[in-house]
C-alpha cells in the first residue's frame, strides 16, 4: 500500500490553482451560489488558507474573471489568411465554444456578477470588447477606421455579446446556425453602411472580391436573393 504525498505549492502556483478552481465552479453555477468552503474543498485546502491568498470571495472572483477575460479576448485572434467570412466564422466558433463551456461565468463577466458596478470588472469587460474590435480591424487591414466602420465593428461586437447571453437562456437555436448568422450579420451591417458611404462601399467591394461563392458571405447573398423580386429597371425605386 502506497501513501500519496501532497506536494507543497509555491505562492503563485497556489494562487493560480485557486483561480482555476474558482473559474471552473463559476463556469457551471452562478458565482453567488459558490462559497469559499466549496472552493477550498475543490482545491484540497482549508478555508483559512484560501483567505491567506485572497482577502475575500470578491478578490478571488475578480481574479477568475481576469483569466476568463484574457481567454475570451484571445478567441478573437485568428491568422489573417484566406477569405474574411471564413475567418469570422472560425472566430465565432471559438467564441461560442467559450460561451458554452463557461456559461454562468460568461454571464457573470458580461453582466458584472457579484462585482456589478466594480471599476475593475467594468475595465475587464471593456478590454474584451476593445480586443475584439482591434482584431476585426486588423483582419480588415484598417489602422485608422472611418466613423462608419468603427460603428459597424463595435455594433457587431456588441451584437455577438448580447446574442450569446440570450442564447444561453434556453439555447433554442443550434449553435452552428447562430455562429453563421452572426457572420452574416457582420456582412449585413457593412452592406447597409456601404449604401450610405463611398469609403465603406470600397471596403466592402474589396472584402467581397476575395470571397468564394460557397463561403459565408456568398451564402448570405444567395439566401437574400430569394427575397428580392426581379423588377424591370423602370420599377426600381431610386434613392432620394
Amino acid at each position: 500500500m502506497t501513501t500519496g504525498v501532497r506536494r507543497r505549492m509555491g505562492v503563485e502556483e497556489r494562487r493560480q490553482q485557486l483561480i482555476g478552481v474558482a473559474l471552473d465552479l463559476f463556469s457551471h453555477r452562478s458565482p453567488d451560489d459558490v462559497s469559499i468552503d466549496e472552493i477550498a474543498a475543490a482545491a484540497g485546502i482549508s478555508r483559512p488558507l484560501v483567505y491567506h491568498y485572497f482577502p475575500g470571495k470578491l478578490s478571488l472572483y475578480e481574479a477568475a474573471l481576469r483569466r476568463a477575460a484574457d481567454e475570451l479576448a484571445a478567441r478573437f485572434t485568428e491568422p489573417q489568411e484566406g477569405p474574411l467570412g471564413a475567418r469570422l466564422l472560425r472566430v465565432m466558433g471559438r467564441y461560442f465554444a467559450f460561451v458554452e463551456e463557461h456559461g454562468p461565468g460568461f454571464s457573470a463577466l458580461m453582466r458584472g456578477g457579484p462585482a456589478v458596478g466594480s471599476t475593475r470588472t467594468n475595465a475587464m469587460i471593456d478590454e474584451v470588447r476593445q480586443a475584439a474590435y482591434e482584431q476585426i480591424l486588423s483582419h480588415l487591414r484598417v489602422q485608422r477606421p472611418p466613423a462608419r466602420l468603427e460603428l459597424v465593428v463595435r455594433s457587431w461586437v456588441s451584437l455577438a455579446e448580447s446574442t450569446a447571453l440570450i442564447w444561453l437562456d434556453g439555447r433554442r437555436i443550434p449553435r452552428a446556425e447562430l455562429e453563421l448568422q452572426l457572420v452574416h450579420d457582420f456582412a449585413a451591417l457593412a452592406a447597409v453602411s456601404a449604401a450610405y458611404d463611398e469609403e465603406m462601399a470600397d471596403l466592402l467591394m474589396r472584402i467581397l472580391a476575395d470571397e468564394p461563392a460557397d463561403g459565408p458571405f456568398g451564402q448570405l447573398v444567395y439566401r437574400l436573393a430569394a427575397f428580392v423580386p426581379a423588377l424591370p429597371d423602370q420599377q426600381v425605386p431610386r434613392p432620394r
